[in-house]
């Protein structure tokens, strides 16, 4: 109730005002810029670039600690002698209005008498942690440094004395959200993340170049050893980092997950970082064999063992001699192929089907599946002993919709694999479709981000961006346009744009007001279960009027 009726009061979307002819954008009597977020990334990378992490850090939390002293000053004037506290909550409200970033303050302890606060806040849809994650991926450190200097010189203008803000998780880091948390400068004590406030705060050339190289040894470090298997999410690394340890040994590796997670991926990776990477990879989906057919991919076929077995023909284990054997969706294989399986694993020989001569296989096991297996030992599907022999060391991967961060990587990664064959050069991706990339469930993974992908390289202009639409076949996702600007130049309510094309939509072809104001009363009491005063409530009349429309109709 208290954000609403502070929402009342102030209405940013009244203050502002686009001038058009003039070149001119009014917050009030405040002028505003309208900027690309990705000409600010740009413009962030040649900082990192020309002055260093360290010095670029500084930079940005100065600019944006003077912005943030802007803006308090703004939100008094705005308000004028309101209850202070309204006019400190002003402050988020500005963060998103001015599109940095969607902040809910969780924790606050604030006396104005004694000048003492305390506060923490949530940020979600940070444009500086999703800019950051475009040009440099997921890093060790947080990124939203111009917001976090906003915050700390809008409280630090209402106090009238210092008051530091410090991000405690990012999503450039991983995280699910971002995190900050405030409080007096005294009360941070000597934390050296208080020199980045200033104005002096130049590290010496030797220091920042060591920053540098140790950020650069990171960078190639992560990608020299996960070669083609992308990401730096906490669900990809803890994937990645069991696949490491075992790749060198012989263990028998049990790759768990959803369709499309990129088991195939982490199988190859094992077996190109073990000692078998100069002998054969053999990949076999055994649900994709029929199953009267899979023994002798498997095992292989004498000549003569059935009609029209006319040659023998070693099974996929033979071929994987001294190499590796990767059995995608194991889970499906029928009872009596786990039988010989499990037979082969024990033994290692295997027996072509209509041979009685057994032969030696020395084959490394990878084996995947999105089947439960141990549901599957429960019904009866699936062999318990069988199971012990693959499970020896498993490894979920992680679902993409549980590793979001990767998205811009394995995205950029997409497009440069896609230009080459589609005689293309893309620019990335425009913001909208990297929003809606992130946001997107990803029912398909991986494999769905590929396709996506290869589908925006396909229909996007040559030197251009990918937009969204170019990216989903069967239409964007919905999504909320914003607030018009109306020909006064106001901006309008996003609430009332979304109506406004609903009802050109409506008109479009053919209209009958009667029939459709029929179907709305039909549609208002079937949502309400037939009371009558529920329904009336729900198309804003009174139980009377709904009562009376809905006899005429039917006499009508």
């Amino acid at each position: 109730m208290a954000e609403q009726k502070l929402i009342e009061q102030f209405n940013l979307r009244s203050r502002l005002r686009f001038n058009v002819d003039e070149g001119q954008i009014w917050l009030d009597e405040n002028r505003m810029l309208l900027l690309h977020a990705r000409a600010m990334g740009a413009l962030r990378r040649e900082l990192f670039d020309s002055l260093g992490a360290e010095r670029a850090k500084g930079l940005l939390i100065r600019m944006g600690f003077a912005s943030g002293q802007q803006d308090a000053e703004l939100a008094k004037k705005l308000l004028g002698a309101g209850d202070p506290y309204d006019v400190f909550r002003i402050g988020p409200e500005l963060h998103a209005f001015e599109g940095l970033v969607k902040a809910t303050i969780v924790k606050s302890d604030l006396d104005w008498e004694r000048g003492s606060f305390a506060g923490e806040v949530d940020w979600h849809n940070s444009w500086e942690a999703d800019s950051h994650l475009q040009l440099f991926g997921i890093g060790e450190d947080p990124a939203c440094w111009s917001i976090v200097g906003y915050a700390s010189g809008y409280v630090t203008q209402f106090f009238n004395r210092p008051v530091i803000f410090k991000e405690t998780a990012c999503t450039a880091c991983g995280d699910a959200h971002c995190h900050i948390v405030g409080k007096p400068l005294e009360a941070w004590g000597k934390d050296p993340y208080l020199d980045y406030f200033k104005p002096d705060d130049l590290q010496g050339q030797l220091d920042e170049m060591r920053e540098e190289l140790r950020r650069l040894r990171r960078s190639l470090g992560t990608e020299c050893t996960s070669g083609k298997l992308i990401g730096a999410s906490p669900g990809f690394r803890g994937a990645f980092d069991l696949i490491g340890k075992a790749a060198a040994s012989p263990i028998t590796v049990l790759l768990l997950g959803e369709t499309g997670v990129g088991k195939e991926m982490f199988a190859r990776w094992i077996h190109d970082h073990g000692d078998r990477s100069e002998q054969p990879f053999i990949a076999v989906n055994c649900a994709a064999i029929p199953h009267d057919l899979l023994e002798s991919e498997l095992f292989g076929v004498q000549k003569g063992a059935y009609t029209g077995a006319q040659q023998s023909r070693a099974g996929r284990f033979e071929r994987a001699h001294g190499g590796t054997l990767f059995l995608d969706e194991v889970g499906d294989l029928p009872l009596a192929a786990q039988v010989k399986l499990l037979r082969v694993l024990q033994t290692g020989e295997v027996e072509r089907l209509g041979d009685d001569q057994t032969r030696k296989v020395d084959v490394r096991l990878v084996a995947a599946t999105n089947v439960d297996l141990q549901e599957a030992i429960r019904a009866g599907r699936f062999r318990a002993d069988l199971y012990y022999r693959l499970a020896t060391y498993p490894v979920v991967i992680p679902p993409l919709r549980e590793r979001r961060s990767d998205i811009p990587l394995l995205a950029a990664a997409l497009v440069k694999k896609y230009e080459t064959p589609y005689h293309k050069q893309i620019q990335g991706f425009s913001d909208r479709a990297m929003q809606a990339l992130m946001a997107y469930p990803w029912p398909g993974n991986v494999r769905e981000l590929q396709n996506l992908v290869e589908r925006g390289v396909l229909l996007a202009p040559n030197g251009g961006l990918i937009e969204i639409d170019h990216l989903f076949a069967g239409g964007a996702p919905v999504h909320s346009l914003g607030a018009e600007v109306d020909r006064a130049g106001q901006v309008g309510n996003a609430g009332d744009a979304t109506r406004q094309r609903l009802y050109e939509a409506i008109l479009q072809d053919g209209f009958d007001l009667e029939q459709h104001e029929a179907r709305l009363l039909e549609l208002a009491v079937q949502r309400a279960g037939g009371n009558l005063t529920h329904a009336a409530k729900l198309l804003g009349i009174t139980r009377r009027q709904l009562a009376y429309r809905l006899k005429q109709g039917v006499e009508g």
